[in-house]
């Protein structure tokens, strides 16, 4: 049972929120997060890497002499890749590095990773944090209150917000996703992961609709 103190935007505590880390997952399987992750860090690139194959590269597709009676080695095309200038034996095409794993699976690495947060001491909750205008300045004042202005930090929040998103977005090292759109990556890649109470709450109310 882990007891994690509640903040509010100076960084004053005004509770505590008790959570079993085991209701978000019986263990923590590395492996698991490291497919998860793997498979994020993939389905993140490009795929616009190129090579030229004979087809690309300039030149004739005439034999470059005679087959026999010149002394030299037998040649055909100048494209052949075994030639200076030639194309690529095997050229790369803009290829599709994206793949999916098993969605039960994806779902336990997300919950794995905020168990990983909350046993590691990396998880700070705020009571709450409502705007009615974009303000960076406001949500960078409470990052400082709340010491994190100098590590990587996600903001989870219940629902999608526009102003606290704009308010979010031009700070170096933060970034804000609703706790529904959040995965394993979004987790694990930050330093810190700043939740509100009410994002955990629904966190938690998914996690049960999810093993019943």
């Amino acid at each position: 049972m882990a007891n994690i103190p509640i903040v509010d935007k100076t960084g004053k505590e005004v509770g505590q929120y008790e959570i079993d880390t085991t209701e978000l997952a019986d263990k923590v399987t590395k492996q698991l997060l490291h497919d998860a992750v793997v498979m994020y860090r993939n389905n993140l690139r490009q795929g616009s890497v190129k090579t030229k194959g004979r087809s690309d590269v300039a030149g004739s597709k005439k034999k470059m002499y005679r087959q026999k009676g010149t002394g030299n080695a037998r040649a055909g095309m100048k494209r052949t890749n075994v030639r200076v200038g030639g194309g690529c034996a095997f050229a790369i095409d803009n290829p599709d590095w994206s793949y999916r794993m098993n969605r039960k699976a994806l779902k336990l690495a997300t919950r794995m990773a905020l168990r990983t947060k909350i046993d590691d001491g990396e998880l700070v909750i705020l009571d709450d944090y409502t705007i009615d205008a974009p303000k960076t300045k406001d949500f960078a004042s409470v990052l400082k209150a709340l010491k994190l202005n100098d590590v990587t930090t996600i903001f989870a929040i219940a629902e999608y917000n526009v102003n606290i998103y704009k308010s979010v977005r031009n700070i170096a090292g933060a970034s804000v996703k609703p706790v529904a759109e959040l995965n394993a990556y979004d987790i694990l890649k930050p330093q810190r992961m700043l939740i509100t109470k009410a994002a955990l709450d629904a966190f938690r109310g998914k996690v049960a609709q999810e093993k019943n």
